[in-house]
């Protein structure tokens, strides 16, 4: 590429280009030096500072330009951070912007020739292309600056003293917008206020509610309306309608909506990124009728991967001066030079790679589609499944009741509604779904809505992504395989939600939280029983319970993930339980919490009676030693306490004190003197301290086998049937012991045997339930019986 711009006639172009190629490669190349980059520490780089008086170097500004670009992501995350590949395409469009620059020096003239063959090149590529007849083009950065400028086209052509009256002649009829519910947030109140018009000029047109898309603008709704309108003395001015809806990208139908709008003399604009399949060969009915509207918005910019492009409104419109007046034409030519980066672009892709890439991003969401058919528990909300250029799916269950039975049986006759609750659930689940998705497969472009009916779904909208993120087919199947190891999750940890809840509410000393915003099993909390009255003290002990409860909990050998929930929103002084999988065993996990929790508190209390008696202890041993000491001085006498008296009167008669110390007993709790200690040399052992209290779930496990896991359900039965037997050999066994009488003792011989039986017992019953990874709680209880008779 260097050789052909040196054989360019003007140096200065090709002096641009080549600069612009190694500012790209300066700035694309962040990988370069990261060591040496994270070492340094940039004191003042984001504190403004006087502007130096000797100027920089090119790399000097472009070094500053990097590092204001990657320095913030890097020091916050600690994660790579690197700019997005334009490509060729995309260096063609930056190249446009700085050619612009260089061009607008010229003398008018040439810049009046140049401009005018930019712009009509321009529109006349884009009306074929789209296949918008006899168009003019207007191009924007900001994609709603077109609608606006096109109200105010409607406007100057509906009310003709406009120009002279300005907004006196909106008082004698009201103008009237109407816009689609499923359009953009916010559009509507951007108009009023960017036009000057109060909000009761907008009216929100609803979606279908019986018949037809529920994304879709009711036309017979929108009829009776504008009936209303015109006889309370309003004009209709302008209708809105999306040819791909933000949301879920149905489109309007669109060949009523111009019918309508000839009826009243409106004016229709449409938008939508379904207008970008115009270009290919089969183009649906639905979006061909697009053609005949008067105005359209094409945001070519994502749909080819072309970066700081702007956005282009195409318009049929007679009347030059009232277009001028609009704000659609100007007559100043750097104004027409906005088009110079797409002019370029354009000219780089060619008609056949225009046509590729949006074919290409068709193929991928059809692809897609495909796949989710084949998928359990997947729903779609598609408007067209042969051609769809959006996909929106989201994760649901038919039903969440695990009695399947009955609910199979009714599934024909009866379709039940989900209550609040259960939307709330599933709206999380669908929200954790796509953000794993995302993060799993950022190639693939799918991020989370929010749809009015169907709830939160995971939206794929290629025709906006895979041209800036290079999506392939690839892709798509990474995406599928992710969505079908996250399925078995979510219908696990969905069915297992209320047997976690009720194994929580039946144990003691823990409170269930119900969080319907967490994905995850569930919120549980140890509660801390306390007599304090101080409620700041028990809320701080509270606290530091259950953040000791979640660092054991973590420290387990276990696949569940344990944290203390969202940043925001959630619940203080709790433990949120994440996604599970099937073989989960909910009671041991519960009695687990529980066990770890009261183990916690008893070591919490021993420490705080430990801390109370050897403050006591203190105290006392301070007072002992005062004793002592003033016994000592009566002993010893007053003689021996003058300094140089008490000298020679120890030397002559020597005093002999046995030192009296003292000794803390931890374990009893008391005061003892060091008489003893001095006597035999040694420090007394005293008592054995009590045991720490520690957990009593020791359950046996398979070798490797992590901890909250049962074995397959299969084995379920034949565990617990073989549990229950030992169980009852057990009881059978302690029930033939003799019964002794309170003076009556057993010989050691006749002791030792039933112990022997007992251990046997026990051990054949803990191999029964290390191989069917049961708990033996009934068999438990039955032992502690049978030693209590």
């Amino acid at each position: 590429m260097d050789a052909s711009l040196e054989k360019m006639v003007d140096p200065t172009l090709a002096e641009m280009g080549k600069n612009l190629n190694e500012a790209m490669k300066m700035l694309e190349d962040n990988q370069r030096k990261m060591e040496e980059e994270n070492e340094k520490k940039y004191a003042r780089k984001d504190i403004p500072g006087p502007l130096q008086g000797s100027g920089q170097d090119m790399v000097s500004i472009l070094q500053l330009v990097q590092n204001l670009m990657h320095g913030e992501e890097e020091e916050e995350t600690s994660q790579t951070y690197r700019l997005q590949n334009v490509g060729e395409q995309g260096h063609m469009a930056l190249l446009g912007h700085s050619l612009a620059a260089y061009i607008s020096v010229l003398d008018r003239e040439r810049l009046r020739k140049l401009t005018t063959r930019i712009l009509s090149d321009t529109t006349l590529w884009l009306c074929r292309l789209f296949r918008y007849e006899n168009g003019s083009a207007y191009y924007h950065e900001d994609d709603r600056e077109g609608l606006l400028k096109i109200c105010r086209l409607v406007i100057h052509t509906r009310y003709e003293d406009y120009t002279i009256e300005g907004f006196n002649v909106l008082y004698s009829k009201q103008p009237v917008i109407y816009i689609s519910s499923a359009a953009r947030t916010g559009l509507g109140q951007a108009l009023c206020n960017q036009l000057g018009l109060p909000l009761s000029c907008m009216c929100l047109v609803p979606c279908n509610t019986m018949f037809g898309s529920q994304h879709q603008m009711d036309v017979a709704l929108l009829d009776r309306v504008i009936k209303d309108d015109v006889e309370s003395g309003k004009l209709p001015l302008l209708l809105v309608a999306n040819a791909g809806t933000p949301g879920a990208g149905h489109t309007d139908k669109l060949g009523r909506l111009k019918e309508l709008c000839e009826q009243y003399n409106m004016w229709l604009h449409v938008e939508g990124v379904n207008l970008a399949t115009l270009a290919l060969g089969y183009v649906s009915s639905s979006v061909l009728a697009a053609t005949k509207c008067d105005s359209m918005t094409l945001t070519l910019g994502s749909w080819l991967g072309l970066p700081a492009v702007p956005a282009v409104t195409l318009y049929r419109h007679e009347d030059p001066s009232l277009s001028l007046a609009a704000g659609l034409t100007s007559s100043q030519p750097v104004e027409k030079l906005r088009a110079l980066p797409l002019w370029l672009s354009l000219q780089y892709l060619g008609h056949d790679g225009i046509v590729e890439r949006i074919k290409h991003a068709s193929q991928l969401s059809q692809r897609l589609l495909e796949n989710l058919k084949n998928l359990d528990f997947i729903k779609t909300s598609v408007e067209d499944e042969l051609s769809s250029p959006v996909v929106v799916f989201k994760f649901f269950q038919e039903y969440s009741n695990r009695d399947q039975t009955s609910h199979a049986a009714q599934a024909s006759t009866i379709q039940h509604p989900i209550i609040s609750s259960e939307r709330h659930v599933y709206d999380t689940f669908n929200q954790w779904l796509g953000e794993q998705l995302a993060q799993l497969v950022p190639a693939s472009g799918v991020d989370v809505v929010e749809l009015e009916d169907e709830g939160t779904c995971v939206r794929f909208s290629p025709l906006m992504t895979s041209a800036v993120l290079g999506t392939e087919i690839q892709d798509i199947d990474q995406l599928v395989d992710c969505l079908k190891m996250k399925i078995p999750v979510l219908t696990s940890t969905l069915q297992l939600r209320e047997e976690f809840e009720q194994e929580v509410r039946r144990t003691p000393g823990l409170l269930y939280i119900e969080d319907l915003s967490w994905p995850g099993l569930g919120v549980v909390r140890y509660n801390y029983h306390s007599d304090e009255k101080n409620n700041d003290k028990q809320e701080k002990e509270l606290e530091k319970i259950n953040t000791e409860l979640l660092k054991k909990l973590n420290e387990l050998e276990s696949d569940l993930t344990f944290s203390l929930g969202p940043e925001f929103g959630g619940q203080k002084n709790c433990v949120y339980i994440g996604m599970v999988t099937e073989d989960l065993d909910v009671s041991e996990l519960v009695e687990t919490i529980a066990a770890t929790g009261r183990e916690i508190e008893e070591n919490s209390r021993l420490l705080e009676n430990m801390t109370e008696v050897v403050r006591k202890g203190i105290q006392e041993a301070q007072l002992q030693l005062q004793k002592a000491n003033e016994e000592r001085l009566l002993e010893e006498g007053l003689l021996r306490q003058i300094p140089v008296v008490g000298s020679v009167l120890n030397w002559f008669s020597p005093f002999q004190a046995s030192p009296k110390g003292r000794t803390f007993n931890l374990t009893a709790g008391s005061l003892e003197s060091t008489e003893s200690m001095y006597i035999s040399k040694a420090q007394g052992t005293g008592t054995t301290p009590p045991p720490t209290p520690t957990s009593s779930l020791t359950k046996q496990r398979l070798p490797g086998q992590k901890v909250f896991k049962r074995s397959l359900r299969s084995s379920d039965a034949l565990s617990e049937t073989s549990s229950i037997s030992h169980c009852d050999d057990l009881e059978k066994m302690d029930q033939r012991a003799p019964a002794l009488s309170p003076g009556q003792e057993q010989g050691p011989l006749e002791t030792q045997k039933l112990e022997e039986q007992k251990e046997v017992a026990k051990a054949t019953t803990d191999t029964e339930a290390t191989q069917s990874d049961q708990p033996l709680h009934d068999c438990t209880e039955a032992e502690e019986q049978g030693s209590q008779r």
